[in-house]
């Protein structure tokens, strides 16, 4: 005979939960991706201002350099964000799984 007093709750209130960080999880990479975009459409649009004023050849390539590092930066700084959000959603995911298994 089937045991007539299986908890369904804790796995339904579970499986909400993570929904919960799921959900929680796209909408933070969401809003980041936005951030990321911005920053990239500010960061060029300053650096096509700082070109207005190049006057020679010299300054040209000087700029391009700096340029260049200051993007590679700005990128290195957006994917850390994107990592430590995985890293994060996903540490959260686990401690909720394993409640559930427990």
């Amino acid at each position: 005979m089937i045991n007539a007093n299986i908890d369904f709750k804790k796995p339904f209130e579970s499986a909400q939960t993570l929904m919960s960080l799921q959900t929680a999880a796209i909408t933070k990479t969401v809003e980041l991706q936005k951030k990321s975009g911005e920053e990239l459409a500010s960061f060029f649009k300053g650096e096509a201002e700082k070109a207005k004023e190049l006057k020679s050849p010299e300054e040209f390539v000087q700029f391009n350099v700096e340029s260049n590092k200051a993007l590679f930066e700005l990128l290195k700084a957006q994917g850390e964000a994107f990592t430590s959000l995985a890293k994060e959603s996903g540490e959260e995911a686990m401690a909720e799984i394993q409640k559930m298994a427990g």
